[in-house]
């Protein structure tokens, strides 16, 4: 029996942070990886205590939700919170990330950016990060599926 590869491993914890997600619109997830282990996560939802778009409805403004922390950024402020160093780490994130995400993933020192599915990938990004020398790679998700059984939905 081969191994599963550690980048389909590393999607695959992506993915399952992902269910931790309170944005009806869009569940990503994300996995900071320094020497094959994980030191962060992050989902996209909320700050800390405040209203949930699984509660309240997105807050939108310019066709954008407004109310959410992006996966990318919470693992990075997770990092932060605890002190953690990011300089030359990898990112693993269930979609590409949005140009705001990646000038803070550019910012932090991440060197690698491993993403499962294309998403809005903004032209500038792609940019910024091969003018920085950060590496994007898509990873396919081969015979691994997470399936998730419980909805967002309120019990009424």
């Amino acid at each position: 029996m081969k191994r599963l590869p550690w980048e389909q491993y590393f999607m695959a914890q992506a993915s399952l942070v992902a269910l931790r997600s309170t944005c009806t619109r869009l569940m990503v997830g994300a996995v900071i990886v320094r020497e094959n282990r994980i030191i962060a996560s992050g989902y996209n939802g909320s700050v800390a205590d405040g209203d949930h778009c699984i509660d309240d409805g997105c807050y939108m403004v310019d066709g954008h939700c407004v109310r959410t922390v992006h996966a990318e950024a919470n693992a990075l402020l997770q990092c932060a919170k605890f002190g953690v160093a990011t300089n030359e780490t990898d990112l693993y994130v269930t979609h590409f990330p949005c140009l705001q995400c990646c000038k803070q993933i550019i910012q932090a020192g991440v060197k690698r950016v491993f993403y499962e599915q294309d998403y809005r990938n903004h032209k500038l990004a792609i940019h910024l990060f091969n003018e920085s020398n950060v590496h994007t790679e898509k990873v396919e998700s081969h015979d691994i599926e997470v399936i998730y059984k419980h909805s967002h939905t309120k019990d009424i």
